[in-house]
């Protein structure tokens, strides 16, 4: 079973983008964040079109969130997780796929920091770890899958003293994403890939892309019920050198049977 995280970065307007890396990859299931549009603006005909069902959290303009299966429909279990310090932004769906279940995440991005936005962040995290460590008692076979917008350390960027400042890089949401991680998931790009930076995200500027100034921000971590079936993670780089691109790119799990 191969699982995708893609940062699609407003779906409508990257949408053969998004369905040309489909084709291409063959994904059995794919979470999305950013979606950048209301629920009635979801494209589901033209992704069923491809191939695939979908659940979608959508929100006007920002955020966003839905998960892919190919050639069935994922059974949503939830649209937001107790606790959530503001479920009207579009940041969390769960659903399960060929008996995955899978956690599609956005996590705030918390810029400009110090601030009001960073303490969201951090509020959302740790939120979302409470839900978190739910879900790895339960004993269930779960990915938690999506943008969790933190460089989780120096190896995970270009050059370590990049993006000083940076809500990204700050000790408090590497410290967070250290602290989830050890309840007991496995970070899969970084497990299966030690040596190599494995980054998911060039920014649109100072010829960021070309020049492989990347961090990783996408993450995929497997539950204790999960991680012996990891095969094989990546990322699709050529996705992110594509015209009119996300400045993401997919990253990717294969678990075998």
């Amino acid at each position: 079973m191969k699982i995708a995280t893609y940062n699609v970065n407003g779906i409508n307007g990257r949408l053969a983008n998004l369905i040309d890396w489909l084709d291409r990859a063959k994904p059995d299931a794919v979470a999305l964040q950013e979606l950048k549009a209301p629920d009635e603006r979801f494209p589901a005909a033209a992704l069923e079109a491809a191939g695939y069902g979908a659940v979608w959290h959508g929100q006007k303009s920002w955020n966003g969130v839905a998960i892919l299966a190919r050639g069935s429909a994922p059974v949503v279990t939830r649209r937001s997780f107790p606790g959530d310090p503001d479920p009207a932004q579009s940041r969390y769906i769960e659903a399960a796929v060929d008996g995955v279940l899978i956690g599609g995440l956005y996590l705030p991005n918390g810029n400009p920091w110090p601030g009001p936005k960073f303490d969201y962040k951090l509020a959302w995290f740790d939120a979302f770890a409470t839900h978190a460590a739910g879900l790895l008692a339960s004993g269930l076979p779960v990915v938690l899958a999506g943008d969790y917008n933190v460089v989780p350390t120096d190896f995970d960027i270009y050059r370590p003293g990049a993006l000083k400042g940076n809500a990204l890089i700050q000790p408090e949401a590497r410290a967070a994403y250290a602290a989830l991680v050890a309840q007991g998931w496995t970070d899969a790009l970084r497990t299966l890939n030690p040596d190599e930076p494995m980054f998911t995200f060039w920014d649109y500027f100072r010829n960021a892309f070309p020049r492989d100034a990347g961090m990783r921000l996408d993450h995929l971590l497997l539950s204790e019920a999960l991680a012996p079936r990891l095969a094989a993670a990546g990322v699709d780089r050529d996705a992110r050198a594509g015209d009119k691109s996300s400045d993401h790119a997919p990253a990717w799990i294969e678990l075998r049977p």
